[in-house]
């Protein structure tokens, strides 16, 4: 009986030890997380353009699926692209990079041309280098301007939220290249100020 009480004891004591330092951790994160919730709230609005590059040689914009009428479709129905579009200061492709937008696009409306949007734009340089903002939403394209919910990010925009005001600057027919503007307007927590 000696024994099978020592050995409960040992194992007893190796879980918790082995449990302590995720917990540990956990408790970190998660009072990591109540500071920043707590946090003082910022706004900030950014100007970005996508160049969305469709056709041609080296497109940044590809279908991944389809269902078995998308091709009878008026609106393209079912249509699922993948893109990963280099983002810029400005509408020129030769403007300052500022990152990628990355994400996923599908035809979903049967009357009208609608995407429905899941896009990450990713920051590589500036004063975001490193952090993301996450767009959702229905982009119906028949609208000269089209708003979309920000509803996260990472880095610099940990719990952000806001939308996204979108239009298309330019589109050139001959070789599928178009330039889209997207003005976004997010309130975020100030990390720097969430410790205090």
């Amino acid at each position: 009986m000696g024994k099978f009480l020592i050995l409960t004891f040992m194992f007893c004591a190796l879980v918790i030890g082995m449990a302590m330092p995720k917990a540990y951790a956990n408790a970190q994160e998660h009072a990591r997380f109540q500071n920043l919730y707590l946090g003082k709230e910022t706004t900030t609005s950014i100007q970005l353009f996508v160049q969305d590059k469709l056709g041609g040689q080296n497109p940044t914009v590809w279908e991944v699926a389809r269902c078995n009428f998308t091709s009878n479709s008026a609106t393209s129905f079912g249509q699922v692209r993948v893109l990963d579009d280099l983002v810029t200061a400005g509408p020129d492709r030769n403007s300052e990079i500022v990152g990628r937008a990355q994400g996923l696009i599908t035809s979903s409306d049967f009357h009208e041309s609608a995407l429905t949007m899941n896009l990450n734009f990713v920051f590589t340089s500036g004063n975001y280098n490193g952090s993301t903002l996450c767009m959702l939403g229905r982009n119906p394209l028949g609208n000269q301007y089209r708003e979309l919910a920000i509803v996260g990010g990472t880095g610099v925009f940990r719990m952000a939220r806001g939308y996204t005001i979108t239009n298309t600057y330019s589109y050139d027919v001959e070789t599928s290249y178009g330039v889209l503007e997207y003005n976004i307007y997010v309130a975020y927590v100030d990390a720097s100020q969430a410790d205090e």
